[in-house]
């Protein structure tokens, strides 16, 4: 891998800068974590942060909504504006030489949203059409509900909110969280690209050096579930089914031996789940596995699509190959998740918008950050021991079980 130069910088107002130098790009990225994610809607209206991070770039300062937009497509910034459970996200991409002036209209965004009544139905609507179409999508639906009941609410909760909940949200409602939310402490600035650290700090302390700090929102606790199997009536000839166990979060030890692990299990048409449930019997149509998490839990989360006739056989077979991981894996299995890790790495090490969106994140759940030459060390010296150690030390097991189809399913009595 290249070299790496990434420095942080604490503002005085707690906003920190990470940033990372790239000589050898004409491009810069950032990435803006402001913590206003969906654990901080209010209980009885979920989707206000949602429609927030629609309206928030709908007018500021002193651009209405056109004028925000084409400022923004002139300096040709390639944006992207969402949310996660912990924070309302702004990233983009664009020539380096037009990173600072890019930078001071998201100032103006952060600081001096309009959040404007006109076109707040507009932005609830957007958020509506968000939700509707994950119940037109079986396998989105399916992972949503899985999350749902594998991770403790409100973290679990659809980040976009609940349907059934957005005609009670007001402007007030949304202009409340924003107040609450949106200030410099605890957020934080990955800047990646063609930069200078010095001059960036620079630019940071004349847009946001008059941020004012406020109390942090607090986080909810955390209310976990207290059964391990669900069933959605849904009739239909197919059935869907998630699976989540409990894995290591994102910054332990041994993190990379669990994403290894899940990798052996869905990384790609050789991996065992596609191998064994899906083209060796013909039970699926399609067969998955992901490492998921939240800060202090990870969970692997994984998913199939049948028909409802093999729903059970799917279901059995599925199982029985997590568990089975810990028979044994073979020196190969490993060396194929190797080589797909190294050619993400070296397109990410040419993504200045993936590196922004990586050391930012690293922050938040490090308050680190990790090169791309540790992560590669980190995965390069695994060893199919190592891996089996984890998971013995964290076998598939006490599995949250989810069902959408005409019946319901059996968990094999021998499954734990």
């Amino acid at each position: 891998m290249g070299k790496q130069l990434i420095q942080t910088h604490q503002f005085s107002n707690g906003l920190t800068l990470v940033a990372e130098t790239m000589d050898d790009v004409q491009s810069a990225a950032f990435s803006i974590l402001v913590p206003s994610g969906s654990i901080y809607d209010p209980p009885n209206k979920r989707g206000t942060a949602s429609i927030l991070s629609e309206l928030v770039t709908r007018g500021a300062g002193p651009y209405d909504s056109q004028q925000l937009s084409c400022a923004l497509d002139d300096l040709g910034v390639q944006r992207h504006e969402g949310i996660t459970s912990g924070h309302i996200t702004f990233s983009g991409a664009t020539l380096a030489g037009n990173l600072a002036e890019t930078l001071k209209i998201y100032g103006e965004i952060l600081k001096n949203p309009h959040l404007p009544v006109n076109q707040f139905d507009a932005a609830r609507a957007g958020v509506a059409q968000a939700l509707l179409s994950v119940e037109d999508d079986a396998r989105q639906k399916a992972l949503v509900e899985l999350k749902r009941h594998a991770f403790p609410a409100p973290w679990g909760l659809p980040n976009d909110g609940e349907l059934e909940h957005l005609e009670f949200i007001t402007i007030d409602d949304v202009r409340t969280l924003y107040e609450n939310c949106f200030h410099p402490n605890e957020t934080i600035i990955g800047v990646a690209g063609n930069v200078d650290f010095e001059q960036v700090k620079q630019i940071i302390e004349e847009l946001f050096g008059d941020w004012k700090t406020s109390s942090i929102s607090e986080e909810p606790a955390m209310v976990f579930a207290d059964e391990n199997r669900f069933f959605t009536e849904q009739d239909t000839t197919q059935t869907h089914l998630g699976i989540a166990y409990d894995a290591v979060p994102y910054g332990h030890p041994e993190y990379y031996a669990a994403w290894a692990a899940v990798g052996i299990l869905s990384g790609g048409m050789s991996a065992r789940l596609f191998t064994e449930v899906r083209e060796k019997r013909g039970l699926c149509y399609t067969v998955s596995a992901s490492l998921s998490g939240m800060p202090g839990l990870g969970r692997v989360l994984c998913y199939a699509g049948t028909t409802s006739e093999r729903a059970q056989e799917t279901l059995d077979v599925t199982l029985f190959e997590l568990t089975r991981l810990g028979d044994g894996i073979e020196e190969s299995e490993l060396e194929r998740c190797k080589a797909r890790a190294k050619s993400s790495l070296i397109m990410s090490q040419e993504s200045t918008s993936s590196r922004a969106s990586s050391i930012a994140r690293d922050w938040f759940y490090l308050k680190r950050i990790t090169t791309l030459d540790q992560i590669n060390d980190e995965i390069q010296q695994l060893t199919t021991d190592r891996v089996l150690n984890y998971i013995h030390a964290h076998p598939a097991a006490n599995f949250t079980v989810l069902t959408i189809g005409p019946q319901p399913l059996e968990v094999p009595s021998d499954i734990s």
